[in-house]
């Protein structure tokens, strides 16, 4: 699928990318699509997203120590090493780091990153926006694994990948959108970057992520380049893995919200 591209519009975009002025506020080029009035291919459109660190939470969804499909858990150990330094930036700028590795909360009891979240004062999400809700451009009804011969559904999830540290002190941990809408609530927070996996399930899809914090009224962006979709190229639209995850994240850009670059939040050189 090709789309038209508004190239002088984008490159100025990114000539902004991860500039920050004197009031703290990062501008980072963003993206998002817009559907063509004449009927053609949604049109490229480049926008810029002002992230002020100080309302802004980081998302981390689902980066599991493993999972049932084994080329997709080989995916995010690799992903872990961009998806570091990521999260130390936006650390040290001042965003507030939500760790969400669902189902594992458990082995996160005595983290002070639960407890930290548990302490934070519930507040009631409104009722969320009616918003339409396509289908996706790709068919992960398999369960979208694309290992040789596929492995029965498990929990094969602990905890969160080892390779992405919890901050003892300032971060914090849960698998409940109503708990993340508390916590921005409390700090103030109206801006959500998401990175993690898969982008066709839980990116769009947990209470904490895309489509639920878009429906309850906050900001979001996706980082494109810090995310992987469960796809298995043996399904329509039958393209290659990485094809497949493109698709998705041009989905999300079109329905749900803009993309950034999670490497435009690294320190600048």
């Amino acid at each position: 699928m090709k789309y038209a591209l508004c190239a002088g519009v984008l490159l100025a975009g990114f000539a902004l990318a991860a500039s920050a002025e004197s009031k703290g506020t990062i501008e980072v080029a963003a993206q998002k699509r817009e559907a063509d009035p004449s009927g053609g291919p949604a049109k490229l459109v480049a926008v810029t997203a002002a992230i002020d660190p100080a309302k802004t939470a980081v998302i981390v969804c689902d980066m599991w120590d493993d999972h049932w499909c084994k080329a997709a858990a080989k995916r995010c150990a690799e992903m872990t090493k961009e998806m570091e330094p990521v999260l130390k930036a936006c650390r040290a700028a001042g965003m507030t780091i939500v760790h969400c590795p669902s189902d594992t909360m458990g082995f996160y009891k005595d983290h002070p990153a639960r407890k930290r979240m548990l302490a934070v004062k519930p507040v009631a999400p409104p009722k969320g926006k009616e918003l339409p809700n396509p289908p996706l451009p790709v068919d992960d009804s398999d369960g979208g694994c694309d290992d040789e011969r596929p492995a029965k559904t498990f929990r094969a999830w602990t905890r969160q990948h080892e390779a992405l540290t919890v901050d003892a002190d300032k971060d914090y941990v849960t698998d409940s959108g109503a708990e993340v809408f508390s916590l921005m609530a409390e700090k103030g927070l109206t801006t959500l970057i998401v990175m993690g996996v898969h982008t066709n399930m839980c990116i769009l899809n947990r209470t904490f992520a895309i489509k639920q914090m878009v429906k309850w009224g906050k900001d979001v962006y996706l980082a494109r380049d810090l995310t992987d979709a469960m796809y298995n190229p043996k399904m329509k639209p039958m393209v290659t893995h990485q094809k497949g995850t493109d698709l998705i994240i041009e989905f999300i850009e079109a329905n749900w919200c803009p993309t950034i670059e999670g490497k435009a939040l690294l320190p600048r050189k």
